[in-house]
């Protein structure tokens, strides 16, 4: 298990066991490839981050992982593996989230992507990620590094 400060100073525990903190996290984030390339999703006020958001009523995590990455995104799910979970001890309530790592076969054009300004596929992640301003806060903790450290080892 990982314990360490995310970008709001919050305490965050992260840990690649399965499910060490809740069976029924609130929350997902993916971490997807799509023909090489990284797949993110350029929220309209976090900026770029890999796709996620909340688990709807009635289904799994993994199921609100492939929605949230169809909808920020158009990409369909060809493969998905759960990767870890982390709790954050958050000034305005606690979060647990799912992480998963995504290969997505394709895009597909969406009407809407929600939130979002839709995908963007990316050869590479900055290595000065945490000082880029086009990123998302999601991005700029150890959690991404982590969990990149985790997938390379997969991929």
């Amino acid at each position: 298990m990982y314990t360490f400060r995310d970008f709001y100073h919050n305490e965050v525990k992260l840990s690649f066991q399965t499910e060490p903190f809740s069976n029924r996290p609130k929350h997902v984030w993916v971490i997807c490839r799509c023909n090489g390339q990284w797949l993110l999703t350029k929220h309209k006020e976090r900026g770029l981050e890999f796709p996620g958001g909340k688990v709807e009523n009635g289904e799994t995590a993994k199921e609100a992982a492939i929605r949230e990455v169809h909808e920020e995104t158009g990409g369909i799910v060809e493969d998905i593996s759960y990767i870890g979970q982390y709790f954050v001890a958050g000034k305005g309530g606690d979060v647990i989230k799912n992480v998963y790592f995504a290969t997505v076969e394709r895009l597909t054009e969406q009407e809407t992507y929600f939130e979002t300004d839709g995908p963007v596929l990316l050869s590479g992640l900055p290595k000065d990620i945490r000082k880029n301003k086009n990123y998302s806060f999601i991005m700029k903790d150890d959690v991404l590094v982590q969990c990149m450290q985790h997938i390379q080892k997969l991929i």
